[in-house]
């Protein structure tokens, strides 16, 4: 038995007045009462089977009627506001059904007859003619859990092409980022997310778990499945400070974290709190040579181990995710000659490539991801992209491929656009790191205590042997 699933609020041709018309039918009966409460024991005096118009006139107090219109007039008003304070996500609501409405008519996309329109007199004949819309395609609008789902049914229609493209124009037009487009039976279905600054998470709670990691309230990582991310952004876009997150968050789990910082900045001060933290150049070489060794080493010691299966991965062995991440790639990269920059080129290839099934994951930022430093394929392999602060066209181009999206900047630290993995690109926002946050305390918090688990652990093992 096929499951029902509601589709939504149906958007109709008459809804391109939907905001007035609620209004209207809400405050109108408000309006009345409180003008009838003024004149009711005017109204109650009057012996209404005798009274003539003349009469009923004479009584009227035009002074007090006005009053009272003026008193109901503003009560009206000021319930209209409060409600709008009160229920903001009602009012969007209709709002957007509105302007859904009014983008099917202004572009033509029904189909209508004239019909012929009785005068008030219907035994007269009436040359007066009216539209009556036959085929208003079927939309139907629902917000749920912070995201607003838009079901549009595909008929094979003359309007079918602008029905399946319409990205763009909810994007602009109800100023919400697209998350999702999905062809199903019949129908289209676009997922925008409906406040996105509102879904901006704290630096708290950024939680790793079951091979994801969470940046946003609908926003996560999954680099179990979509393994591997990059970032890019210019100075002051809030990359660093992502790093910094990413790495506190990860340090919370069982996970093995390398870091690599060629212009010994930021991320090199965590050499004192953390281990396996570079900046120097043979360092940093050693380093990845010795990650792409350990990753080789455990996709063969996988196949040998007792509860292997095949389709599964890391995860399903017990064994803890290891994190390379990599600040300034390109500044890494030109320090090295042609035969090293080859070799690096080359392990970097065979990480991204093999290193999902083993959990070898790489967390790699720059200024700009040039095809030079990321030649043969090996930008197309990282699933998660983040582009953070001021970019130009191209730099955008070189991030996310080809795209009709609008890049739009505003004047917020750690905003951004990213790609989870479904060639959608969003809105994003970076964790809220809190002022007086201190990153090396609290890392060094995380590093000691896995340290001592770690610890523990060794020593509980070695006495049960």
């Amino acid at each position: 038995m096929k499951q029902y699933l509601p589709r939504g609020k149906r958007i109709r041709a008459t809804d391109k007045d939907l905001i007035f018309h609620t209004a209207t039918a809400a405050l109108l009966p408000v309006y009345l009462l409180i003008v009838l409460l003024f004149h009711g024991r005017s109204i109650m005096q009057i012996d209404w089977q005798d009274v003539t118009l003349a009469q009923l006139g004479e009584s009227i107090r035009i002074p007090y009627l006005l009053i009272s219109m003026g008193v109901a007039g503003f009560i009206c008003l000021a319930a209209a506001l409060v409600f709008r304070h009160y229920c903001r996500d009602y009012v969007k609501q209709l709002y957007h059904r509105q302007k859904l409405a009014k983008m099917v008519l202004e572009n033509k996309w029904y189909e209508a007859e004239q019909v012929q329109s009785d005068g008030f007199f219907k035994d007269l004949s009436s040359s007066r003619s009216k539209e009556k819309i036959s085929y208003f395609p079927k939309i139907y609008y629902q917000l749920k859990n912070g995201q607003i789902h838009i079901r549009v049914e595909i008929t094979l229609g003359k309007y079918q092409d602008q029905l399946l493209h319409l990205e763009k124009k909810l994007e602009s037009g109800l100023y919400c980022e697209l998350t999702d487009k999905e062809l199903k039976d019949s129908y289209v279905e676009y997922t925008l997310l409906y406040d996105t600054i509102a879904n901006r998470i704290s630096i708290e709670d950024v939680q790793a778990k079951d091979g994801r990691l969470r940046l946003m309230k609908n926003i996560w990582w999954e680099y179990d499945k979509l393994p591997h991310m990059l970032i890019a952004g210019g100075t002051g876009g809030g990359k660093t400070y992502f790093i910094l997150t990413l790495i506190e968050a990860l340090l919370r789990t069982n996970a093995v974290l390398y870091v690599l910082d060629p212009k010994n900045a930021d991320l090199a001060d965590l050499e004192a709190v953390m281990p396996n933290v570079y900046y120097k150049k043979d360092d940093m070489t050693a380093c990845l040579d010795r990650f792409y060794e350990e990753m080789m080493k455990r996709s063969e010691d996988m196949k040998q181990m007792e509860d292997y299966k095949t389709g599964e991965n890391y995860a399903y062995l017990g064994l803890p995710a290891n994190f390379l991440i990599f600040d300034e790639y390109v500044a890494f990269m030109e320090m090295l000659g042609t035969k090293e920059n080859a070799a690096v080129l080359n392990k970097l290839k065979q990480i991204v490539m093999l290193g999902r099934q083993a959990g070898f994951f790489l967390i790699l930022a720059c200024q700009r991801p040039d095809a030079k430093y990321l030649g043969d394929g090996i930008r197309d392999q990282f699933n998660f992209r983040v582009a953070l602060g001021r970019m130009s066209e191209m730099g955008y181009g070189m991030m996310f491929g080809e795209t009709d999206k609008d890049f739009f900047l505003k004047q917020i630290k750690g905003r951004g656009y990213e790609d989870v993995g479904t060639s959608v690109i969003s809105e994003f926002y970076t964790p809220l790191v809190p002022k007086g946050h201190d990153f090396l305390k609290e890392i060094k918090l995380f590093a000691n205590s896995k340290q001592d688990t770690q610890a523990a652990c060794g020593a509980e093992a070695a006495g049960v042997d």
